[in-house]
């Protein structure tokens, strides 16, 4: 009982020291301008810290939040594996939609996509990588809430939760956080005690079933052809191969290949 007061004084749903130890306040050697309003200090070996009372009030706001819809309009978009495992347990003991692995462009525009999904409210884990879904999200009018790290911009996003999205425990205590308070804010549990569920639950890995891994590999070609037809034609005149002269056969230079920058 001590224990619930003390945090709850600090306004944290857990002790402070859970949260330095899954590494929810270590973010990058990158600021962004939009995520200045969110750091606490810089490291000396450069990194940024974010602050931790910003996290967690922002975990429970954001629970808050995504009790006002039912749980069938709002979905999580979960594209790593550290995100899709402790993501996956959320969906699961809320009942929101869980969009893993790759976001297929069209999964909120193509109707015609057997995925398809048209939600009243987004949650992104990762806005780098998940991008095409922040995207649609702005095309469809559809509020998003999203984690966001130091590198991060927050462009499309209407709720910032501050806290590191690239690491494992970091992700699973936040989904610990945000799925105890939203059972709450729907009425499942009424107090912390009745949630039986513990950080780890939310780090267990999800066994793959690899006949629908393959299938969705399969979806994803599929999709990515019906979207980009003509980009795929014109890389096939691009890319096509004249016949070399006998006399350019020797001292003929080799290309250049241009190396692929990282975004």
């Amino acid at each position: 009982m001590a224990e619930k007061e003390e945090n709850n004084e600090k306004g944290l749903p857990l002790k402070q020291e859970m949260f330095l130890e899954a590494g929810v306040h270590i973010g990058t050697k990158i600021r962004t301008d939009d995520m200045k309003d969110y750091i606490f200090k810089r490291r000396d070996d450069g990194l940024y810290i974010l602050d931790i009372r910003q996290s967690a009030e922002r975990l429970i706001t954001a629970a808050k939040i995504i009790g006002k819809y039912p749980p069938e309009e709002v979905a999580v978009v979960a594209s790593r594996v550290y995100s899709s495992n402790p993501a996956n347990k959320f969906a699961e003991l809320t009942g929101v939609d869980i969009i893993k692995g790759r976001f297929i462009p069209g999964t909120m525009t193509n109707l015609e996509y057997k995925g398809f999904l048209e939600p009243k409210l987004l949650i992104v884990c990762d806005p780098k990588g998940e991008r095409e879904a922040l995207t649609e999200s702005v095309k469809n009018g559809v509020p998003v809430i999203a984690f966001c790290d130091t590198d991060n911009e927050t462009k499309f996003i209407d709720f910032v939760i501050p806290i590191n999205n690239k690491g494992k425990r970091a992700l699973a205590l936040a989904f610990y956080i945000l799925t105890r308070e939203l059972l709450m804010s729907q009425g499942k549990i009424k107090t912390y005690d009745e949630f039986r569920y513990d950080i780890g639950y939310f780090e267990q890995m999800i066994v793959v079933d690899k006949k629908k891994q393959e299938d969705d590999a399969e979806e994803v070609e599929e999709a990515v052809q019906e979207e980009t037809p003509e980009e795929t034609e014109n890389n096939g005149k691009e890319n096509k191969v004249e016949p070399k002269k006998s006399d350019e056969k020797e001292n003929k230079p080799e290309p250049v290949k241009e190396e692929k920058k990282e975004n």
